[in-house]
């Protein structure tokens, strides 16, 4: 089987989906029935994430399925849900893929709170495991061939998905596993090995060499581009390079192997030959360098019988001239292949576990329409409430009605009766006094609870910039005071609200003590209220006149208007609209909601004629008080007039205003009280707000203080060792020779790809003269004898094995620059082949013996890449 590349998958750690889901669930939907439904289907989405990053997976098709169902899943809630740093937190974890535990291929793991974080490593496992599927296909059959080109499409395309969308999604620089070069490098080896299963595919269906050489000439010119990507990604396996090397030289040696055939068949026997010796060189290349990764022993046999069978014609038959490599034609290409584009759902059975929640968009829509809405509504109600104020007020300063219903001027009116029962009935004093008492209670609650929200996220700030200022730039996290910002706008709007109701708390207690005297005599029974209520001389010749008369359907037709005040301010409360379907039909349609358009046109259509008819109310109001108002004064003129009658009136008039005082009091009371509940809730859902982001903040530090502490725990204790003195580094005068210089050969010096001089002339062989094997020349004065074990002993006849330097490193070469490789040549000559002689200092060499030679060291080979 083919040698293909496979990618490992990332690893993550375990994250609780349900807690944080259900507080946003339970905070935004108040519907009990639609809260479970939710609530289930975060316990679901939990379950399927460990399915899918919490367990080793398998090899297979159905592990692949679990992934794409989460990932699909990932997508559908990201609309739903505020998933951010400050809103709804939730830190995922993952661990660099190809990270070995080193500290210089990239961070060992990365923690954010980012859905579009966990939605990239995702995908990065679902092309990885697409490509270890395709690995594991048998390519002896169509079916595993059909498969693998699926499945390495499928990972090219996930992986240059991440290339496109990581930066943004994270803000950011990321891992280097799904960085965008490295995530880009991987998405062209994964379309490389695609386009190398299709021409596995041709082969097997034994296809014409032209269509097979074209699809060759292609998968080698993939791998080409993804070896030069390749070149500096130290991150990545150390096999992935010399792998994708052989497989350019190989695809390259097909290419070349069917175009010959081809060449074969026009009757074209040199360019035939011309081609095979290209492929045979190719296909040399990769056995003498990578013969450790892949096996070409196959394709090498295939093309040396060909080549010596096209070379025995051609010499013996046709005698064709063989044309130059550059001369040769270039082989077409064809492309099969591209990446699969990731368009959500990727899963065929993919089911939204929130289908019918409203995607977030909506909901921004729909809470600015309700703010519209609640507008408008507080200002026409405002508007027909303030006009009725009005209206009380203008009789009760004219006495009415009890001037009228006075006319005797001993009895107790019967609308100040009323008056009175309506108070005894909702109360009296002792309700006002207990709303009155429970208000600074409410106040003090919410004050608390706001105070506690602001404090810890003071508390953590001041820990975070602690922290920032010891580690410096190293303490790479967004900063609590701009993380912070929209939380502390949220707290700052809320102390104004309770600083504005503080205010009105304190005008209402005014407003009640200016007329408390009053309401409570209202509260008194009927006998004491008529005892305290003036007397005074009866007015009865009033009874009959057509001025009172005219009062009393004046009286009738204010009445008649607060009534139909009533009914309209109910249907103005009652009025609705399906809103979020019209929202959703233009999201789903433009792609995202103009909210305001869409709001205005249509509380226009909802809230226009009730708009007309509270204007009309307040135009018939206005116009029935200016006729009352003359009326009475013609009414006053012939009233009789004396002191007790105008204390008696004096005293009617403060009763009637007390009661509606009373009225107005008890109702700004009790919502007070409501408001001030409402706003408890509302601050307790701020609160556990700040507590989850603080506590996801603490998670956040705790993990990366301890990257941060392992990572200065392996840095080492000194960058570089001081220098050497120089009475270290100077021999001294007096040392002899022998201790001077050192008694073990100096190994060459490394390879240093400058523009080399031209070497010397090769010195000529040393003369050695005929004496006996075991005649010694004696050392020079001052050195030693040479050890036994390290004196050379020679055999005659027998070659002196040579001496081993160190190893070269292997050479890239510089982008754009990819040299012919070259074969070791042992008896070339230059700067690497110059002959080695070890000579101990002082020491004459041996006679009839022959000094054993260094052999050179072979040219460091480069990868084989024509010039682009």
């Amino acid at each position: 089987m083919a040698t293909f590349i496979s990618v490992p998958l990332k690893k993550s750690t375990e994250v609780d989906l349900v807690k944080p889901l259900t507080k946003f669930i339970s905070a935004t939907y108040s519907a009990a029935e639609d809260q479970g439904e939710y609530v289930r289907a975060a316990e679901e989405l939990n379950k399927l994430r460990k399915s899918a990053v919490g367990r080793p997976l398998d090899k297979h098709e159905s592990s692949l399925e679990v992934l794409l169902r989460y990932y699909d899943q990932l997508c559908a809630i990201e609309p739903k849900f505020p998933f951010s740093e400050n809103q709804l937190c939730l830190t995922f974890t993952w661990k660099d893929a190809f990270d070995k535990g080193s500290l210089f291929g990239g961070s060992v793991k990365l923690a954010l709170a980012s859905l579009g974080y966990e939605k990239s490593c995702v995908l990065f496992n679902i092309g990885a495991l697409a490509s270890q599927i395709a690995y594991e296909q048998n390519f002896d059959n169509d079916e595993g061939l059909k498969t693998a080109a699926k499945y390495y499409q499928l990972a090219s395309g996930a992986f240059s998905y991440i290339k496109d969308t990581v930066l943004s999604a994270l803000n950011r620089e990321p891992t280097m596993d799904i960085s965008p070069d490295t995530v880009g490098t991987l998405s062209q080896i994964m379309l490389a090995q695609a386009q190398e299963v299709f021409f596995l595919k041709a082969t097997s269906d034994k296809m014409k060499d032209a269509i097979i050489a074209r699809l060759a000439n292609q998968a080698a010119d993939f791998y080409g581009d993804a070896f030069k990507q390749c070149q500096y990604k130290e991150n990545l396996p150390k096999e992935v390079l010399p792998v994708l090397a052989a497989k350019h030289c190989i695809m390259q040696a097909n290419a070349e192997y069917h175009q010959s055939l081809l060449a074969k068949q026009q009757k074209k026997f040199g360019e035939e030959i011309g081609r095979l010796q290209h492929a045979t060189e190719l296909v040399k290349t990769v056995a003498s360098r990578y013969d450790e990764y892949i096996n070409v022993k196959d394709l090498s046999d295939k093309i040396s019988r060909a080549l010596t069978a096209a070379k025995k014609d051609n010499d013996f038959i046709y005698h064709d001239r063989v044309p130059d490599l550059k001369d040769l034609e270039a082989i077409g290409k064809a492309a099969l292949v591209k990446s699969t584009v990731i368009k959500v759902p990727i899963s065929q059975k993919f089911t939204d576990l929130f289908e019918k929640m409203v995607p977030l968009a909506v909901q921004n829509s729909m809470t600015v329409y309700n703010s519209r809405k609640a507008e408008i509504v507080n200002r026409l109600i405002g508007q027909m409430r303030e006009a009725t104020n009005l209206s009380n007020g203008v009789l009760a300063s004219l006495n009415l009605p009890a001037a009228l219903e006075d006319l005797s001027g001993d009895s107790i009116p019967q609308s100040i009766l009323e008056k009175s029962r309506a108070i005894i009935q909702q109360g009296g004093l002792q309700s006002i006094d207990q709303l009155i008492k429970d208000l600074p209670e409410l106040l003090q609650r919410n004050r608390e609870i706001l105070d506690e929200s602001l404090r810890i996220l003071d508390e953590e700030e001041a820990t975070d910039n602690e922290l920032r200022n010891k580690f410096g730039q190293r303490w790479q996290r967004t900063a609590s005071n701009d993380l912070y910002k929209p939380l502390r706008t949220e707290g700052g709007n809320a102390r104004n609200v309770l600083d504005k109701a503080v205010q009105a708390d304190i005008v209402v207690k005014q407003r009640y003590g200016t007329h408390r005297e009053m309401i409570a005599l209202l509260c008194k029974p009927e006998a004491e209220l008529n005892a305290a209520i003036p007397s005074a001389n009866p007015a009865k010749t009033l009874q009959g006149s057509e001025v009172v008369s005219v009062l009393r359907a004046l009286l009738a037709n204010v009445n008649e208007v607060k009534m139909e005040r009533e009914k309209l301010e109910n249907d103005i409360k009652s009025a609705q609209c399906d809103m979020t379907s019209k929202f959703l039909t233009a999201l789903a349609q433009d792609g995202a909601i103009n909210e305001e358009a869409i709001s205005v046109t249509e509380l226009d259509n909802i809230y226009g004629g009730y708009t007309q008819k509270v204007q009309q109310s307040l135009k018939i109001q206005e116009e029935i008080l200016g006729k009352i108002q003359n009326s009475h004064q013609e009414f006053s003129t012939m009233r009789q007039s004396n002191a007790d009658a105008n204390q008696r009136e004096e005293m009617l008039k403060k009763l009637a205003a007390a009661h509606d005082s009373y009225v107005e009091l008890s109702s700004n009371l009790k919502e007070g009280t409501k408001f001030y509940n409402e706003l408890t809730e509302i601050l307790l859902k701020f609160q556990n707000k700040c507590s989850d982001i603080v506590f996801a903040r603490k998670t956040e530090r705790d993990e990366l203080l301890k990257d941060l502490q392992q990572s200065i725990a392996q840095q080492p204790s000194a960058p570089s060792f001081p220098a050497v003195p120089a009475y270290q580094s100077t021999p001294s005068s007096t040392a002899t020779p022998a201790t001077a210089t050192s008694s073990v050969p100096t190994p060459a010096p490394r390879t240093v790809f400058q523009s080399k001089p031209q070497p010397p002339a090769r010195p000529p062989p040393p003369a050695i003269q005929a004496q006996a094997a075991n005649t010694s020349t004696p050392p020079a004065s001052g050195a030693g004898p040479i050890p036994p074990a390290t004196q050379p002993v020679s055999t005659p006849g027998a070659t002196p094995s040579p001496a081993q330097g160190p190893p070269y490193p292997t050479y890239q070469g510089y982008p754009g620059c990819y040299q012919m490789p070259v074969a070791y040549n042992p008896y070339a000559y230059g700067q690497y082949n110059m002959p080695y002689m070890y000579q101990a200092p002082g020491q004459a060499p041996y006679p009839n013996v022959q000094q054993p030679q260094q052999p050179g060291y072979p040219y460091p080979q480069q990868p084989y890449y024509p010039q682009q």
